[in-house]
């Protein structure tokens, strides 16, 4: 009895054993499904809370104002360490053009002033133009067809070395992404598409999406959200509309516009000389002005406008047909060549106690065309300027808060005015320890710079509807024009300095 009580003991506790056995490997395999479903789920937070970028600044629009702005705000003390994102799916940012000197010019050019090389010299970005090709003129001559006056520019008339310089728009490009990338600047760029825009509405709220953990939607307070084409999204404190006449931007925030479209189009194209142009030319023809700008060496652009029915015609003329159709809107055409001297000096003597260089400088025709070097492009013509310039946490900037006509080659100057402003307010208010994306500050660039394009529009615009109209009084109401802004020295000066980017009225000075 004794002997089987003691068997069954034994076995009771070789089964408890086993049972404890198979327990305790229970236990272990739990736990360790357990670590590891805890070492996941924190893997997915970290991936999510990773996955959400946020920037100090996202500049929708890499084109020229979008980075130029890049550029300013790479060189300033108080902006260099911001960490910018740059959103634009133009191929161009990611691998850069080979620009080949021994080709001919690009159509697409800009005509920079002397203030935009100054803010650009300032960033370092013109040496990289300096290495390319440029062309700087400083001389100018304007007319009209009726022969009765013309004007004649020269850049010592106001003591600057140049009038402008005419730069192939991928080249000037280049210079500030070579800028921004020689810098130690942080900036991602997205070669993608905005989508959708979402402003968060005050520093309290909370973000409700599939980002929905405390952690996550504490980093998201306060800021902007983008949805981008590939469908992953960005955050930031400040969105910078700079995505041209079509943005995104200003469509997704709500911002109101006035615009109207010109009954014109623009030819714009390379032509080549003989000889090489060192002036620029512009002469006001019934439909448009046509301009003749130097590109270097014997290398011109023209800027032509005309009706959509003409520009129709001529992009589908063959190229010996357009050329001669240049040299006669440059030349003979339209009307007779304005004389030299009409006596017109001693009428506007009282005010010409200081001559200019130009005031006697005789009226030159402009070096004949002998060849087109490059495709015709064309553009349809228009205005447009938004209501207000910034709202909370988004500011446009360039193209997307005002488009104008190319009469005077004035549009990127602009753009690149309102990138330096908002890049100088930035740098204020992160001395003063303000939140960049707040509309009290970004109202501060709209009050510096929506005065100084409304008055370049209404400017440019003047003249396009003043030097359309073929009507006997008003040709001779425009020769005394000429001839006043020819033979006035303080008008002249004054003209010339506005025209060169300094904040003033075209008045006498």
């Amino acid at each position: 009895m004794n002997r089987m009580l003691a068997r069954r003991l034994v076995t009771n506790v070789s089964r408890m054993n086993v049972l404890m056995k198979s327990f305790s490997t229970q236990v272990a395999e739990d736990a360790g499904s357990l670590n590891e479903k805890l070492s996941k789920e924190h893997e997915k937070k970290q991936t999510i809370s990773n996955n959400i970028q946020q920037y100090d600044v996202a500049i929708v629009g890499g084109g020229m104002a979008g980075m130029a702005l890049a550029c300013f705000l790479a060189s300033l003390p108080m902006t260099k360490q911001l960490n910018v994102a740059i959103i634009d799916s133009n191929p161009a940012l990611g691998s850069r053009l080979c620009i080949k000197k021994d080709d001919p010019p690009d159509p697409r050019v800009i005509t920079v002033t002397p203030a935009t090389i100054s803010f650009l010299r300032d960033a370092g970005a013109w040496q990289y133009v300096e290495q390319s090709r440029h062309a700087s003129f400083n001389k100018m001559q304007v007319w009209d067809y009726t022969g009765l006056g013309y004007t004649r520019y020269d850049a010592r008339d106001v003591n600057k070395e140049v009038l402008g310089c005419v730069v192939e728009n991928k080249v000037l490009h280049s210079a500030l992404l070579s800028r921004v990338e020689a810098t130690d600047f942080q900036k991602t760029i997205y070669p993608l598409r905005l989508t959708s825009m979402t402003l968060q509405p005050s520093s309290t709220s909370t973000v409700v999406d599939k980002f929905s953990s405390t952690a996550s939607s504490s980093a998201q307070r306060n800021l902007a959200k983008l949805e981008l084409s590939d469908g992953s999204s960005i955050y930031a404190k400040l969105v910078v509309g700079a995505d041209g006449g079509k943005s995104r931007v200003r469509e997704l925030a709500g911002f109101k516009t006035t615009e109207w479209n010109y009954s014109q189009n623009a030819i714009i194209c390379t032509v080549e000389h003989s000889i090489e142009n060192q002036c620029a030319w512009q002469r006001f023809l019934p439909s448009g002005p046509i301009a003749l700008l130097p590109i270097g060496d014997k290398y011109s652009n023209i800027v032509w406008t005309m009706s959509p029915s003409e520009s129709g015609h001529r992009k589908s003329m063959n190229d010996d047909d357009f050329v001669e159709d240049v040299n006669r809107a440059l030349d003979y055409g339209y009307g007779p060549h304005p004389k030299s001297s009409l006596g017109t000096g001693d009428l506007f003597s009282w005010l010409n106690m200081d001559s200019t260089f130009s005031a006697n400088q005789f009226f030159e025709i402009p070096p004949k065309v002998v060849k087109l070097a490059s495709q015709r492009m064309v553009f349809r013509l228009s205005l447009r300027h938004v209501n207000t310039y910034a709202s909370k946490r988004v500011v446009l900037i360039g193209d997307a808060a005002h488009t104008v006509h190319p009469l005077a080659g004035q549009g990127v100057n602009l753009g690149f005015g309102d990138a330096f402003t908002l890049s100088k307010i930035i740098a204020e208010g992160i001395a003063l320890g303000n939140d960049i994306g707040e509309v009290h500050l970004l109202k501060r660039y709209e009050t510096e710079r929506k005065p100084a394009n409304i008055m370049m529009m209404a400017v440019l615009e003047s003249f396009q509807k003043a030097y359309t109209i073929d009507f006997g009084p008003l040709n001779v109401l425009r020769a005394a024009a000429f001839h006043g802004a020819n033979y006035i020295s303080p008008l002249k000066r004054s003209i010339i300095s506005y025209a060169s980017g300094d904040q003033k009225l075209p008045l006498f000075t």
